[in-house]
């Protein structure tokens, strides 16, 4: 996801037609200036002299039967899109903001940004060894719109008004009025460009599962596959892109391997004995006591707590809206008061997890206190028209309900102000201890796929079970549980609404606003909330870094005080462990980890771990 625009000029060009200066540039970026000039070697956090080689893998819970990640049906393979599709710009992992020319060399536009031409490389070849050409690039856009899943066609249809094909490597988008400025160059920039002739040649389409991927211009092929245990992708040997200053130290692995486990617990003894080499940690009881083994002993295996300046993960709970029950704001604060997260983080995690409060957590996007002169200016006239609540000018920004760390149930305090609002939504309890309401119980299932979140889930089901809700783990498999959230059959499920550093009306619209409510694989919540579209709406023109700020804080602050999400935990550092086969930087870039991406194997040391016994 790219967020980024407007721009470090490297040749500006006068058109009289327009009156305008025509902006050619390598770089675009709303803020500031670009990191990287045009003469730039490599990026500045990887080792540009890291070998070739080695294979790397990880394990997954996907048990996938294709390789279509555009498509609603089916369920796709774990990593394979960022290693083998590319787009025409190219974001970085130390800069939140700016876009390089990938597949291009420059890029033009206009001040007004009406519209955009992007001047391609004339050395781009598919993994076949095909030219890419401009088109390639129109035919990808326009088979988006006829084919593309509803929620991308729905925000993106008005965006373009024509495509053009000027010469085999030229290309130029025209904006339409309604495009938001700051997202046009940089949204079209980034979709991913396939290969019109191999879509012709065989018949495919966008909305249909493949067995095999989509023909891209990546570092990785598809190798051996096995549906639903184990694909492979190897390194292209003919890579076009091996030697683009994008790409100098980086995607080093000759083969990235994926292992397919049916719960963390086996995919944790898998790892232990050698069956995959590296994991990012995501259970902290893992984290804290799993790995007091042999083989971290000799030295094998390696820990390691990285810092992690990208946005934190926003993960939480989330009602399913188009269920009656779950639009009165009253019961879902009730549900929400039952998650014991203080005793949780104690009892269950360690100590070692932290409890989100914002989509844009421990970033200057993050609502705090009441809102400020900036944000009061866009939620005043809203509270006048009634689509926001007149607390929000005068509340601080909403935090989670706060419970005792001391017992797995809520104090008496939380528990009678729960069965108040209950009881103000007009859910009686009857002579069993449960409530109804018009001849309904109020009942509740948390969906899962994994048996990791048995232990915090079923003290909330009993926590809620105390104020009368008749509440159940509902634990399914993988593509049960994908077909059950686009079906829509569901009362609560974890989701991650984490947004970036530069969010646009694209994504936004994508991930909270009505046009996407009826079916979408982001507002998976049907959130529809006639103020929360018009914050949202606010975002189609941004003047600077400090309005994009204003909106954000003002559309974080009613996000959060509608109460459809109930945050869980976030790890505020990154977990790693992996077989000591394997190098990286000595200083790492703030947004990435890049363990596929920017480490490498140390056959040396492969070696020597064999010659010691180690299992790999």
């Amino acid at each position: 996801m790219f967020r980024l625009v407007a721009a470090a000029a490297t040749a500006l060009s006068f058109t009289p037609a327009l009156a305008q200066e025509t902006i050619v540039t390598h770089a675009y970026v709303n803020f500031g200036e670009p990191a990287y000039g045009p003469d730039a070697a490599h990026l500045d956090y990887v080792n540009p002299d890291a070998p070739k080689g080695g294979e790397i893998s990880q394990w997954s819970q996907s048990t996938f039967d294709g390789f279509n990640a555009y498509t609603r049906q089916g369920v796709s393979a774990p990593g394979f899109t960022d290693l083998i599709f590319e787009g025409i710009l190219k974001a970085t992992a130390d800069d939140p903001y700016a876009a390089y020319c990938y597949l291009c060399t420059t890029m033009e536009y206009p001040a007004d940004r009406s519209t955009v031409t992007f001047n391609l490389r004339d050395d781009v070849t598919f993994s076949d060894g095909t030219p890419l050409t401009a088109e390639d690039v129109k035919f990808t856009f326009e088979l988006g719109l006829e084919q593309g899943i509803a929620e991308y066609r729905n925000v993106v249809s008005t965006f373009v008004s024509e495509v053009e094909v000027l010469s085999p490597t030229q290309v130029r988008y025209t904006f339409t009025d309604d495009a938001p400025v700051n997202d046009r160059v940089t949204f079209v920039g980034g979709l991913t460009v396939l290969s019109k002739t191999h879509f012709e040649e065989n018949g495919l389409r966008l909305d249909e599962t493949q067995e095999r991927p989509f023909l891209g211009t990546g570092p990785y092929v598809v190798g051996d596959v096995d549906f639903g245990r184990r694909v492979v992708y190897e390194r292209d040997p003919d890579w076009w892109g091996a030697d683009h200053w994008l790409n100098v130290g980086r995607w080093n692995f000759e083969a990235i391997r994926y292992e397919v486990f049916a719960d963390s617990n086996a995919a944790f003894e898998g790892f232990k004995g050698g069956v995959y080499t590296a994991r990012e940690e995501n259970t902290s009881r893992l984290w804290a006591t799993g790995y007091d083994i042999p083989a971290v002993e000799r030295g094998w295996i390696v820990r390691e707590e990285l810092p992690d300046g990208a946005i934190k993960a926003a993960q939480g709970y989330v009602f399913n809206l188009k269920r009656e029950t779950w639009q009165d704001a009253r019961v879902r604060d009730a549900i929400a008061m039952m998650m014991n997260f203080e005793w949780s983080n104690e009892t269950l995690f360690y100590g070692l997890y932290e409890r989100p409060t914002s989509f844009w957590q421990d970033s200057d996007l993050q609502a705090t206190g009441t809102p400020s002169e900036a944000e009061l200016a866009l939620l005043e006239p809203l509270v006048a028209d009634g689509l926001l609540d007149a607390s929000i000018l005068t509340n601080e920004a909403r935090q989670p309900f706060e419970n005792d760390a001391d017992s797995t149930t809520p104090g008496r305090r939380m528990l009678r102000a729960a069965s108040r609002l209950l009881d103000e939504a007009g859910w009686e309890t009857g002579e069993d201890g449960l409530r109804r309401k018009d001849g309904r119980t109020l009942s509740l299932e948390i969906m899962t796929f994994s048996a990791l979140f048995d232990r915090v889930v079923n003290p909330y089901v009993e926590n809620l079970r105390r104020i009368g809700v008749d509440a159940s783990l509902r634990r399914v498999d993988v593509s049960q549980y994908v077909q059950r959230r686009r079906d829509g059959d569901w009362d609560m499920t974890t989701h991650q609404p984490t947004q970036g550093y530069e969010p646009s009306l694209v994504t936004l619209k994508q991930w909270f606003h009505s046009d996407t409510a009826e079916d979408s694989s982001r507002n998976v919540m049907a959130l529809a909330d006639p103020g929360i579209d018009a914050l949202v709406d606010n975002f189609r023109t941004i003047e600077g870094l400090e309005d994009l700020t204003a909106k954000a804080n003002a559309l974080d602050r009613a996000l959060r005080a509608h109460g459809f999400w109930i945050p869980q935990w976030y790890n505020p550092t990154d977990w790693v462990a992996y077989w000591d086969i394997y190098d990286r930087p000595e200083e790492l870039p703030p947004l990435s980890v890049g363990l596929l991406d920017f480490w490498w194997y140390d056959a040396e040391r492969h070696d020597e771990l064999r010659a010691e016994g180690a299992p790999i």
